[in-house]
């Protein structure tokens, strides 16, 4: 009996090891992307039957593309080259340090590298990622010093009439000591969600890293869900599985911001903080910076820290609600009230530069203090990341 016990064991073993081998040995054994010492990479895709391939990614060369937020500069192409194995190759010029996607497109079909497993999820598209390091990109690296912690917590809002999912990031040594914390709120664009900072904009590798070098205080960061219908991401809420769309329905109609008090109380209630003005600060990207700058506005003594970031400041049929009114009046109290830093960034070739500019001059006309910061390019992850790396050490000194 024991005999057939043990020869059970060795076969389910080998069983087993069968299957983990599979995943080994079932993948195309090719390297891909290889980053090579004076930066360039190359690209490999075993595809023997297809007639075309493709590469996709924020490395090569932009194009003008046609989006649901009007004509943006997107990620140009070019063809790949097959030798006579079936592998295509495509070698990179000698790229910048930065953190990059790309894609692969076969016979007209986009898809994913199955050579690297990492990848981000930008509203409803995944691609790849790699990093050349040094210079900003050294910011995006899991680099050997003290960490945060990220959690996913649930919380009440009363005034959504939901529980709904918020990241949150505590700074290196939160669980061992009794310190208190000031806190960012960082807001995401549309298309994303409480996800999208986190992992499309590296902020617990850039908080990380800035605290390590002195550079930024520690702070928690709160990352909320932005699109009031949802309690939670897509695939991580009540909703299950579905694809994620651009823009949900109430976004940027004022409910959002109304109820952005529900947010502070959590994390005020939840985490040692700092819960004055001087220890508040908000930020956001795009939708998120339409938001930033009406719930700053709306909550005109609670935050001393504004960071708008490539602003949507735009004229919305929906804009309608009570968060909305009073702009130019609510404007005035919270530049009354006083603040430390009013921040606005946005790129040159930004389709919502125009607007910035036209808020900018509002702004001066009225007298409101702000600082400005013009940079190279678009509407891009690639600026956002940067603009956090100096929007954050300008907080809470």
């Amino acid at each position: 009996m024991k005999k057939q016990l043990l020869s059970a064991f060795f076969f389910l073993s080998f069983s087993l090891l069968g299957f983990s081998q599979e995943a080994l040995f079932g993948g195309q054994q090719i390297i891909s992307p290889e980053v090579h010492e004076n930066n360039t990479v190359t690209f490999r895709l075993m595809a023997p039957d297809a007639e075309k391939v493709e590469i996709t990614g924020d490395f090569l060369p932009t194009v003008k593309m046609k989006t649901p937020m009007g004509e943006m500069d997107g990620p140009g192409k070019v063809e790949m080259t097959k030798n006579e194995q079936g592998v295509w190759t495509y070698i990179s010029e000698v790229l910048n340090p930065e953190l990059y996607n790309y894609s692969f497109i076969i016979d007209g079909f986009r898809t994913t590298d199955p050579n690297n497993p990492f990848l981000i999820r930008d509203v409803a598209s995944s691609t790849n990622i790699f990093i050349i390091g040094g210079g900003q990109a050294e910011l995006y690296k899991t680099n050997d010093i003290p960490h945060g912690t990220i959690a996913r917590r649930w919380y009440d809002s009363p005034g959504l009439g939901m529980d709904r999912r918020i990241t949150i990031y505590t700074p290196p040594g939160y669980e061992t000591s009794n310190e208190k914390y000031p806190v960012l709120y960082l807001l995401h664009g549309a298309g994303g969600d409480e996800e999208a900072w986190i992992s499309l904009g590296r902020t617990a590798q850039i908080m990380d890293n800035l605290i390590a070098e002195g550079k930024a205080k520690p702070m928690i960061v709160g990352m909320p869900n932005g699109n009031v219908i949802q309690d939670g991401a897509p695939g991580e809420g009540s909703m299950g599985f579905y694809k994620p769309q651009f823009m949900v329905p109430k976004t940027m109609d004022g409910t959002y911001e109304g109820a952005f008090e529900d947010i502070i109380k959590f994390v005020e209630g939840n985490y040692r903080v700092k819960a004055d003005k001087a220890d508040r600060a908000i930020a956001g990207l795009s939708m998120g910076g339409f938001h930033t700058l009406h719930i700053s506005r709306y909550y005109p003594n609670t935050f001393d820290y504004v960071g708008l970031f490539s602003a949507a400041i735009m004229p919305r049929e929906d804009a309608t609600g009570k968060v909305y009114s009073n702009f130019d009046e609510t404007l005035k109290k919270q530049m009354d009230n006083g603040y430390k830093l009013y921040w606005i960034a946005i790129g040159k070739t930004d389709f919502l530069y125009d607007a910035n500019k036209e808020y900018r001059a509002r702004l001066d006309a009225m007298g409101m203090p702000y600082e400005y910061v013009e940079s190279e390019g678009g509407h891009t992850w690639r600026n956002w990341r940067v603009y956090l790396s100096q929007f954050a050490p300008r907080l809470f000194q």
